[in-house]
């Protein structure tokens, strides 16, 4: 059932007016602190590493892992893209509400809480309104903090972010879609025509080393 899992195209164009550039791949990252617990998605296109933020965002966090552990997301795909522009949007992953996956909904971690952010790279959980996040997820291609808690508005749970393989969740944001899916939920064309496969999501503690300088030329 998708039509739980709508998230506002409004608030990702407003996030588009702040996006000047494209968004550039980061860099090599370090490993990781030990407040965060790194989880691998291998993806038919490649892996997703991510790093949660479990102290920041322990409820949304604990629920992922539970997903994690439990293999709930083995053979899952991303399934969504929301593509505003070039280089700009989101793409959502998980379990598609199958009732046979699903663990209860689980509370609200706003971004007023956790002092997180939707960053580039930013993961967040899909929801249609507070306190029903189950286990359906996006990554946030380009920065949008349009879609981050307000006073008067809930926006969406961060709970941790993407620190290697924004190329391919680049690819899955360019991904060709079908144009009849989705209709009937107010999501007619952003549904990937062939779902990128979540082969498995594991923890991983391997750490990610920074890249080499490349040598310089002899005689420089």
């Amino acid at each position: 059932m998708i039509r739980r899992l709508a998230l506002p195209l409004a608030a990702l164009i407003a996030g588009a007016a702040l996006a000047q550039t494209p968004p550039v791949a980061p860099p090599a990252v370090a490993p990781q602190p030990a407040a965060t617990v790194q989880v691998t998605l291998t993806t038919s296109e490649g892996p997703i590493i991510l790093a949660l933020e479990k102290d920041k965002a322990p409820i949304t966090t604990a629920n992922f892992l539970h997903y994690v552990d439990a293999k709930r997301f083995d053979g899952t795909t991303f399934y969504r893209r929301v593509k505003v522009a070039d280089g700009f949007g989101l793409v959502q992953g998980g379990i598609s509400q199958d009732p046979k996956k699903a663990f209860p909904p689980i509370r609200h971690e706003p971004t007023t809480k956790t002092g997180l952010s939707h960053v580039d790279g930013a993961i967040s959980m899909a929801m249609n309104a507070p306190n029903t996040a189950q286990g359906d997820f996006f990554i946030m291609v380009g920065a949008s903090p349009s879609m981050d808690a307000t006073a008067t508005e809930p926006g969406y749970a961060v709970f941790g972010k993407v620190v290697q393989g924004m190329d391919i969740a680049r690819k899955i944001l360019d991904a060709p879609t079908d144009p009849d899916k989705g209709k009937a939920n107010g999501m007619g064309g952003q549904m990937i025509a062939a779902p990128i496969r979540i082969i498995s999501a594991r923890r991983t503690s391997t750490p990610i080393a920074p890249t080499a300088p490349a040598p310089s030329p002899t005689g420089s």
